[in-house]
């Protein structure tokens, strides 16, 4: 009885070493298959070769038509499903990180938002994340909700935040050149020490935004609204500021200069006559 059983875990222990070898266990399958198979055929080989051999190539003809159409279509609708299932890993991820303020929480989101873009994935919730020194350039966040979210002290150089939703989102002491905000939402958004050098803010919701000592040189602030916004320090050298809305003398007073920047006729006439130190110098 003992040696049936010593046996028997032999046998077991066998099976199952083979299973766990999944080419192993195919090319085991595979050979008993092809052995069955041909023993079936034998004597169809022998008497009948020719009207064998027909169906045998028809049958193959029909294995290229299921390799083509069914096979291409199932390994389409498996990488479509992999990809939808990567990007809702990172999506939930970028959740798991979120109000977590920690080097390592910051670096994991910038990470999943940059395999995201990689899918052409831009509109991303990213509201309260922290993402403090960081490195965002070039990343495209157009549409993507950043509201209250942590982003002191980044790059995000020529960064594409076109539409974005930046309401209370600090960029305190952050590089943005040449980066894209036009349209966005970034009322009471800190930009404090910022520099923004050449960035595109036309048509942006600037309502109370911090630009405390920004550096706004050459910055597009077309028909962007600025009522309430803080700009003592600023600097907007030939910063275009045309058809800016909510636009007051008493905000421009506390710039650190407005050379050779653009205004409306109407209030550079104003500037001219209040604030000549700033605009010629």
């Amino acid at each position: 009885m003992s040696f049936l059983k010593n046996r028997l875990k032999r046998l077991s222990e066998t099976f199952n070493s083979v299973i766990e070898k999944p080419m192993l266990t195919s090319t085991i399958v595979l050979v008993v298959i092809a052995v069955l198979v041909i023993g079936l055929s034998l004597p169809y080989y022998i008497n009948d070769f020719e009207n064998f051999w027909a169906q045998i190539l028809a049958e193959a003809h029909g294995m290229i038509f299921d390799i083509a159409v069914i096979g291409i279509l199932i390994f389409w609708l498996n990488q479509n499903g992999q990809t939808r299932q990567r990007i809702r890993f990172y999506r939930d991820e970028i959740d798991d990180f979120r109000l977590w303020e920690s080097e390592e929480a910051a670096f994991r989101t910038v990470g999943n938002i940059k395999r995201l873009n990689r899918h052409k994935i831009y509109e991303i919730n990213l509201v309260n994340c922290f993402l403090s020194r960081t490195n965002l350039n070039y990343a495209n966040l157009s549409g993507s909700n950043l509201n209250s979210a942590n982003i002191s002290q980044s790059s995000l150089i020529e960064a594409n935040l076109e539409n974005t939703r930046l309401n209370q989102t600090n960029f305190e002491n952050s590089n943005l050149n040449q980066a894209n905000l036009g349209g966005a939402y970034a009322s009471g958004a800190n930009f404090k020490d910022a520099f923004l050098i050449k960035a595109q803010f036309e048509n942006a919701f600037l309502i109370k935004a911090n630009f405390n000592n920004a550096y706004l040189m050459e910055a597009n602030l077309q028909n962007s609204y600025l009522m309430g916004a803080d700009l003592e320090n600023a600097s907007l050298y030939k910063a275009d500021l045309r058809g800016a809305k909510g636009l007051t003398i008493e905000q421009l007073a506390k710039a650190k200069t407005l050379y050779l920047a653009r205004f409306d006729d109407e209030l550079f006439a104003e500037i001219q006559t209040a604030l000549p130190e700033l605009v010629g110098s």
